[in-house]
């Protein structure tokens, strides 16, 4: 370490004034030491003050500016000298560099740069800013056949695409058509992977998905799929999945989605059909979401229920009703419940016996698998009566709803619960449905969904317990009462911040109570006639004209 403190001391003397031989003497020295013991070296380094002339020694026609570059690299691997290095303005004059055409100066220097804001989102903000994205995907175009310079693009890109500040820069340069041409060249599994490691954050951008689709990347994750499915090497397993994992995140985009689609004729689309009844349960899985991706228009939907998808999705879920898996499983009814959403996609999917593949799930334990379930069928039963119907009086189904109307733990699928509820009741207008309900306990549910932050839920509730009210008031009467329906309307009408039609279907379900003996006792004693006064002034016209409706009916009855 003599030569080390000899060298430091002389790099402080001649760095202004020395001949470039013995200025690459002390550069060597250091970069043998920074090699033999990294952090003592470091510490020495930064102690010397050395670190504050490198800045000036940074310029590109220098011999010894590979050198530097480099030792900035070596020293700034330790997270203790980064902050050192940033203090001392490394920063601007290394971005400077990447300008440089020497090779070596351009590999040293983005090792440095890629050191010093290791881990940094602060700091790899700033290059962004400096305009580093471009310049380095123009780096990678022309020197894309030095491996080294190319690993070194790469892992800038990784680190960089992680901030949503890149994905807009990176979307004004041609790196989608870069990578996708670099990814062609490649055979090995790990140089594969690193270019992966860029394209999945990347492919997260829309503009850039739309990018990566016309530059040709689909056929190449296809090749990926077609050369690794039947096998059992754990390198092509890894390769099969992140292949189709990044074709189903480039289908989330609206324009790559139907540019792939093409009509439902597209090659693309019948490859990704061919995945579904595989024996890979991560093709099984990217197929299913693929389809649910696919499926987010109604022109889409319509085009693939017509030509047989459904079929091919309930064979899929029969394979894993026992033991199955569940990403496959929530994949397929995502499949299913986005096919549904078309009005004249219901009846169809019905005839094929949806409901009653969808219904073998109900044992599921869970969540997730519940969540979808529950979506399916109530897009299902949407305006279509005779299923709603045949539903709900399907004891167990009803029981199982009410009992994840309490999964306090899941809200996504106790909400769902609830307005599935709801839908059967709304649906159907079937008395039947209705005395299954009550039996089963879901009445105090419909109350408490009234009472929901979201007022599309809070109305879904008040249509239901007025065709309850309506339909089957003698059966329903104890449970109303019990879950203190009359407070809770008196509540809501009386709340300036309940929407309109909150306030009107209040008001109806009013009307509708006060047939029954005990509930309308209820509505007198809690002087709803001076609430409903005031909303004759409403300035929704429907609710002002219900409320002259409902106090006149009031006044009648008392």
């Amino acid at each position: 370490m003599d030569n080390l403190s000899e060298a430091l001391k002389k790099l402080k003397i001649t760095s202004t004034d020395s001949t470039a031989d013995s200025l690459e003497g002390c550069l060597d020295c250091l970069l043998q030491a920074l090699a033999q013991n990294n952090m003592e070296t470091s510490e020495k380094i930064q102690k010397s003050g050395v670190l504050q002339m490198f800045a000036s020694m940074l310029m590109p026609q220098s011999s010894c500016t590979a050198k530097v570059a480099n030792i900035i690299a070596e020293v700034a691997r330790n997270e203790f000298m980064r902050n050192p290095c940033v203090d001392a303005g490394l920063i601007p004059p290394l971005v400077q560099l990447l300008n440089c055409k020497d090779q070596e100066v351009l590999l040293q220097t983005g090792r440095a740069l890629g050191n010093i804001c290791y881990d940094s989102h602060t700091l790899q903000s700033q290059l962004i800013n400096m305009g580093v994205i471009p310049t380095l995907v123009k780096l990678l175009g022309i020197h894309c056949q030095n491996a080294a310079l190319t690993e070194m693009c790469l892992v800038a890109f990784g680190n960089l695409a992680e901030l949503e500040s890149s994905k807009e820069q990176f979307a004004y340069t041609n790196i989608a058509e870069e990578l996708v041409k670099l990814f062609k060249k490649q055979i090995e599994h790990d140089k594969k992977e690193m270019i992966f490691e860029v394209l999945a954050p990347l492919a997260e951008n829309d503009v850039i998905k739309l990018q990566l689709v016309e530059a040709g990347l689909v056929e190449c994750l296809l090749e990926i799929v077609q050369k690794t499915v039947d096998s059992d090497k754990e390198d092509d397993i890894a390769e099969l999945k992140t292949a189709s994992d990044l074709m189903v995140l480039l289908l989330l985009g609206d324009e790559s989605m139907q540019k792939l689609f093409e009509g439902g004729k597209g090659s693309v689309f019948q490859r990704v059909l061919s995945w579904i009844p595989s024996n890979s349960h991560q093709l099984q899985l990217a197929g299913a979401l693929a389809i649910a991706n696919f499926a987010r228009n109604d022109g889409n939907c319509i085009h693939m229920v017509d030509n047989g998808i459904v079929q091919k999705l309930m064979d899929l879920l029969d394979r894993h009703v026992e033991d199955g898996n569940v990403t496959v499983q929530h994949a397929a009814l995502s499949a299913l419940r986005n096919l549904a959403i078309p009005v004249v996609n219901k009846a169809k999917m019905l005839s094929a016996g949806v409901a009653e593949a969808v219904l073998k799930f109900l044992r599921s334990e869970m969540p997730p698998v519940q969540f979808k379930l529950l979506g399916t069928l109530r897009m299902l039963i949407d305006a279509q009566a005779e299923a709603a119907e045949q539903l709900g009086k399907n004891v167990k189904l009803v029981e199982r709803l009410v009992e994840w109307c309490e999964a306090k733990d899941h809200a996504g699928v106790m909400g769902e619960s609830n307005r599935l509820l709801s839908a059967l009741i709304r649906h159907s207008k079937s008395k039947d449905v209705i005395r299954t309900i009550v039996q089963s306990g879901g009445i105090k549910h419909l109350v408490t969904m009234a009472t929901s932050e979201h007022v599309i839920m809070q109305n879904e509730a008040l249509v239901a317990l007025a065709l309850i009210a309506a339909l089957e008031l003698v059966t329903a009467e104890k449970d109303l009462e019990n879950a203190q329906l009359v407070q809770i309307l008196h509540r809501l009408l009386s709340d300036d911040r309940s929407a309109p039609e909150i306030k009107y279907n209040s008001m109806v379900l009013i009307c509708a109570l006060i047939g029954s003996e005990p509930l309308q006792k209820e509505v007198q004693s809690m002087a709803f006639l001076e609430v409903i006064s005031k909303l004759r002034s409403h300035e929704n016209k429907t609710v002002a004209q219900q409320a002259s409706l409902t106090e006149q009916r009031l006044a009648v009855e008392s």
